[in-house]
């Protein structure tokens, strides 16, 4: 990575870069972002953390959305209820059929407005699934029915006891544990733009589970790095 200075930056790219990547990667606040910091010499406030989430998040997820290859044409939806500044929000999260998670939406409501703002917003992203996955929540078969796009498109509703370990569900969890770690969200807007890039490094680092083979989970790792960074010149 060149080593440059963005505009009005005391900190060069390499360093930004390196504390977004930890605060997005690992279940660790602000203050542990900047602990490690310190760790390593470097002197930077929690305040200026907060202030290079703000101005790079955005950028970075749009920088990494456009380097994904194509997703599969499998949708599996699921909302959860999370809590932003004492209020109960709903999270919409859309994942495909290898667990890739094509987009999120925070949302006050899960009625059907909710649901066909979040089919919109995936459908000026993605094409036109061929399936696609909900539980048993009727307002997605109302959104589906309102959107004439999808009225070919297959709707398969999964009974309750069957989500347990589905695609969906496991991609919850990052979400819980770093809501545990920030002991709770504070604003929606920023919320959404957290989980927005939190969701893109997570697909960023899927295939470097230690499931797969060490070489090949190296070779992945590396390659993650790789689009990081790239992402990260373009976004500065």
């Amino acid at each position: 990575m060149t080593d440059r200075k963005p505009y009005r930056h005391r900190f060069p790219l390499s360093v930004i870069g390196y504390a977004l990547r930890l605060y997005h990667r690992f279940p660790l606040s602000q203050r542990d972002v900047q602990e490690l910091l310190h760790e390593r010499g470097l002197q930077v406030s929690h305040e200026t953390l907060r202030q290079w989430n703000i101005k790079f998040a955005p950028l970075l997820t749009e920088e990494l959305r456009h380097r994904e290859p194509r997703r599969g044409s499998r949708w599996f939806l699921d909302e959860v209820c999370v809590e932003v500044g004492g209020a109960r929000h709903w999270l919409w999260r859309a994942v495909d059929e290898d667990g890739t998670v094509l987009d999120i939406l925070l949302q006050q409501h899960r009625d059907t407005q909710a649901a066909r703002s979040f089919f919109t917003q995936l459908l000026s992203e993605y094409e036109v699934p061929e399936v696609i996955h909900t539980d048993k929540l009727c307002n997605y078969g109302a959104a589906i029915r309102e959107l004439p796009v999808l009225h070919d498109v297959e709707h398969v509703q999964v009974v309750a006891a069957a989500r347990c370990n589905n695609l969906v569900e496991q991609s919850h969890r990052p979400t819980r544990q770093q809501e545990r770690s920030q002991l709770g969200f504070k604003r929606r807007r920023r919320t959404q733009e957290f989980l927005a890039l939190h969701a893109r490094v997570s697909n960023l680092y899927r295939r470097t589970r230690t499931t797969v083979p060490a070489d090949l989970r190296r070779r992945n790792q590396t390659e993650a790095l790789r689009l990081w960074k790239e992402a990260l010149q373009q976004a500065a």
